[in-house]
């Protein structure tokens, strides 16, 4: 194994730990504070330390064109506000793995969105068959026997929703290029994402903010949300799209669930039954296929083969993708 191999890997371990871990403080940080407002607090951590990172890289943190202010603006609304407000509602009524293994759909749903959303992008027979293996795998996860209905049916579909928000968003921005650096864009689209959060949450009558009691275990969690999982995750997700390409890095959205799931069970005393371990595995399946053409690529790498397809821009369409924007950090 090579330096430069060993270095992916731990990053990509490093990042999968990071984002596993981050829905076991989900958990830890809404037994005393209500779930927007743990949201808006957690994004205003991260947009504090993405600002400061770029002022002392010295990047250009200054909106030029309009498609940065798009961006942003998509940024700010969707990926971030809508996301994590339906992501924090619908993890009070699940465990902790539940919300990873649900997320994972998003690469899934993805190319569904993009043939809708994107004139020139037309889904192949594969990525639809992939859709719908994803979509039965979240039914099995669902379990919506009348013994399953309430909460944690709530709560799979606050979840599912904020898995589309995100793939939504995430084919959106595909539309416009930006002239910020990506630590740049992504402080702005955190600023304004945690502003929205605030106000979204001013305005459920649920969430009071007087009567928030933060214990030590809380503020733990919530430093964590902030600064590790958001901030510095956010940089090894970018540095690993950087050095290996946004589809090689989105397989860690199927690492997290696993982290998630032993970190659950080891801090929390939760458990995965067998039903939800099926449901996942018929959701990786999905994964397979519509990334199909991706994987052999991957394994052509690997293995040595001299003739792999290039990866094209439609293989990016999973999160801010690295082919839009400037890849510094």
């Amino acid at each position: 194994m090579t330096r430069s191999t060993r270095h992916i890997g731990l990053l990509f371990a490093a990042l999968a730990l990071i984002w596993g871990l981050s829905f076991v403080a989900i958990k830890t940080g809404l037994e005393s504070v209500p779930p927007v407002l743990l949201a808006a607090v957690r994004h205003d951590i991260a947009a504090v330390v993405l600002l400061g990172y770029a002022l002392w890289r010295g990047r250009s943190l200054r909106p030029q064109t309009r498609d940065d202010w798009s961006l942003i603006f998509i940024g700010g609304t969707v990926l971030i506000g809508a996301h994590f407000a339906l992501l924090f509602l619908g993890q009070q009524y699940v465990p902790s793995s539940f919300g990873a293994i649900l997320l994972s759909l998003t690469p899934v749903v993805t190319p569904a969105f993009a043939s809708t959303l994107i004139p020139s992008y037309r889904a192949r027979p594969h990525e639809l068959i992939g859709t719908v293996c994803g979509f039965i795998g979240v039914v099995i996860i669902a379990n919506p026997t009348p013994g399953a209905v309430g909460g944690r049916l709530l709560g799979v579909a606050l979840l599912i929703s904020s898995a589309v928000a995100f793939a939504v968003g995430a084919v959106l921005t595909e539309r416009y290029t930006s002239s910020l650096p990506l630590v740049s864009l992504q402080a702005w689209m955190t600023l304004l994402g945690a502003g929205i959060l605030h106000a979204v949450s001013a305005g459920l009558p649920s969430e009071q903010f007087g009567t928030v009691t933060v214990g030590l275990e809380q503020l733990a969690a919530i430093a964590y949300l902030g600064i590790v999982a958001s901030a510095i995750g956010f940089l090894l997700y970018f540095r690993l799209i950087s050095t290996v390409g946004a589809a090689e890095t989105s397989l860690v959205s199927y690492v997290v669930p696993a982290v998630t799931a032993i970190s659950g069970w080891l801090l929390l005393g939760e458990t995965l039954g067998p039903v939800t371990v099926a449901g996942f595995a018929v959701i990786v399946v999905g994964f397979a296929w519509v990334k199909a053409d991706v994987l052999r690529s991957l394994r052509r790498r690997h293995t040595g083969s001299p003739s792999h397809r290039t990866q094209t821009p439609r293989d990016d369409c999973v999160v801010v993708s690295g082919n839009a924007y400037s890849t510094q950090d």
